[in-house]
């Protein structure tokens, strides 16, 4: 269970912070995760900036910008990395920007403040073989067969539709039958977007509704844990890893790297990016650009590998040992 969250707010700032998770959740249509990190961000910032006093609303207005600078400044210190230093700032400074607009707090010198530089991450993703490979052996983990059937499915369609972990198991009986072409996916910030639907991955769907002990009735969840309730992702990250240990794959395969196999894949065939940013619902075309840098250092792990005059390279330096 996760540790309540302490402010470090006076009784003028909390009902403030409590209209902005509201607004967050309700107006902003955040999710739960994503607003329970938002609020342990803003929590991290105001022990920073007054300890051990508690923070008020007069606190925020004369902050300067070596107040924001402190605070980064101390979370590298921690060897926070700069991916979790980018999102902490910005829950702050959406914080902020929602005390402006609502003309309860203005503070402008957070605007001065840039966020870190991102550390450079290419997406982890595995070859056609190895993909095909872990989805014959996807039933092999489990403790039935009905729920081998059911990871299976689950697995096919990240795979298949380069879905997001919880955008596949947050799917209901009816969103795709024998019928389906194409899937409506519902993805971050409520964005919808369309992806075709290949007959394997029903056929593989309907394989586990038919052995399920369960009768799944339209508009429930689609894919079930033991006991009936919709499945938690925990549970398909755990029976990945028992695959890969199994099929003595790296550890950077997870369910996710299933989505990154789809969008590498599709980029090798020669389908466009703008094609696969609709696919995968990236509202930037920058972030789908990863993918040409995985082709590209595929590419030259492949020439080396491959060149005559690398092959010559490696035999001479074995004849120097």
């Amino acid at each position: 269970m996760k540790k309540a969250i302490d402010f470090n707010a006076d009784e003028t700032l909390l009902p403030l912070i409590k209209r902005w998770q509201n607004w967050l959740l309700h107006e902003r249509l955040y999710s739960t995760h994503t607003l329970d990190g938002y609020a342990r961000d803003l929590a991290l910032f105001l022990h920073d900036i007054n300890p051990p006093k508690k923070v008020n609303i007069d606190d925020l207005k004369t902050l300067e910008v070596r107040d924001f600078r402190h605070f980064l400044s101390m979370r590298a210190a921690k060897a926070v990395n700069h991916s979790s230093m980018s999102r902490e700032l910005s829950a702050i400074k959406n914080f902020f920007k929602w005390l402006d607009v609502n003309n309860l707090v203005k503070n402008t010198a957070i605007s001065v403040i840039g966020s870190p530089k991102q550390d450079k991450v290419l997406p982890k993703a595995i070859d056609e073989n190895d993909s095909f490979l872990l989805l014959d052996k996807a039933a092999d983990a489990a403790k039935s067969t009905w729920q081998g059937l059911r990871d299976k499915a689950v697995l096919t369609l990240l795979y298949g539709c380069g879905l997001r972990i919880s955008e596949a198991l947050a799917l209901n009986v009816g969103d795709i039958t024998a019928q389906s072409t194409f899937l409506c996916i519902k993805g971050k910030g409520n964005k919808e977007r369309i992806v075709p639907l290949l007959p394997l991955i029903w056929q593989n769907i309907a394989a586990y509704l038919a052995e399920s002990p369960y009768t799944l009735d339209s508009g429930e969840p689609l894919f079930v844990g033991a006991r009936g309730e919709r499945l938690s992702p925990r549970i398909i990250q755990r029976q990945m890893e028992k695959l890969r240990r199994n099929l003595n794959m790296p550890e950077t395969l997870t369910p996710h790297a299933l989505r990154h196999s789809f969008a590498t894949q599709l980029l090798a065939e020669g389908v466009d990016l703008r094609s696969i940013q609709q696919l995968l619902g990236h509202s930037s075309l920058m972030t789908t650009q990863r993918y040409t840098e995985v082709q590209l250092e595929t590419m030259i792990k492949e020439y080396h590998k491959a060149h005559p005059l690398e092959k010559i390279a490696q035999q001479d330096d074995n004849a120097k040992i």
